[in-house]
């Protein structure tokens, strides 16, 4: 009988503000298993990010605990964090534009010293974004925003992440675009890896995942499979616009 933890990631009633200023999450309880989606939505100011900013090690929460795999790491920085199997990409375009996509993907494996592993991870990447591949030489500042930040998932994998973070991955971009980004990110769920992702844009972010968690005022409110979430009229009348949940399909087409 396997002792593998049902959930690779957990945060558990978690408190965490910036400075003195008053807390932003209040008790937020946040659980992914592995090769799930895991997609939190809600409105500006209801903490998304900072839940990433936790998972990730940049914010200490002020209680709560953080497990990875079953271990507890509440208190570890951003590097251990990577070490535990955490990557993040951070809001907005973070390739470096002069530098090359090869460039570009090697940086994500700063903290790894096995060349043959880095040869491996370097294979994985170019297989799972083959734009990733194409463009190889090719200088990051010539690429599409889309396909920009398919180097920034390929980098976030160089260090073979259990879970990896995303904040807000279709931000600037234009709907086609929006589309491509989402099927990468199926693409890293169907390769084994859990991903835990805000997004703003919360029924694309609800088609695409597979568990929702809906924050409202620094808590989870509302959690259950994303596909169920989509369809209920209290739900898309607060968080989704009003619109009916027909158009969907539409949505995905464009």
């Amino acid at each position: 009988m396997s002792n593998a933890p049902d959930y690779l990631l957990e945060l558990n009633e978690i408190e965490a503000g910036y400075g003195r200023a008053a807390l932003v999450l209040r008790g937020l309880t946040v659980k992914v298993r592995p090769a799930e989606i895991v997609c939190l939505v809600g409105p500006n100011g209801a903490g998304k990010s900072t839940v990433l900013k936790v998972a990730s090690g940049m914010l200490t929460p002020r209680s709560g605990t953080i497990r990875v795999g079953g271990v507890d790491v509440t208190k570890h920085g951003p590097q251990d964090m990577i070490r535990n199997g955490l990557s993040h990409v951070l809001q907005g375009h973070s390739v470096f534009k002069e530098m090359t996509v090869q460039e570009n993907v090697r940086l994500g494996a700063y903290t790894v010293r096995d060349k043959a592993l880095i040869a491996e991870r370097i294979d994985f990447v170019k297989t799972l974004f083959p734009v990733v591949a194409e463009r190889w030489d090719d200088l990051a500042g010539a690429l599409s925003g889309g396909q920009q930040k398919q180097v920034e998932f390929a980098r976030s994998l160089m260090v073979s992440p259990r879970v990896v973070l995303l904040d807000e991955p279709s931000m600037g971009l234009d709907p086609k675009t929006t589309s491509k980004v989402f099927e990468q990110v199926v693409r890293m769920r169907d390769a084994g890896i859990a991903l835990l992702l805000v997004e703003q844009n919360a029924r694309r972010a609800l088609e695409t995942a597979d568990v929702g968690c809906v924050l409202d005022l620094g808590r989870v409110h509302i959690t259950g499979p994303a596909s169920e979430l989509l369809v209920d009229p209290q739900l898309a009348e607060l968080y989704l616009g009003g619109r009916p949940a027909a158009l969907t399909t539409e949505e995905k087409a464009l």
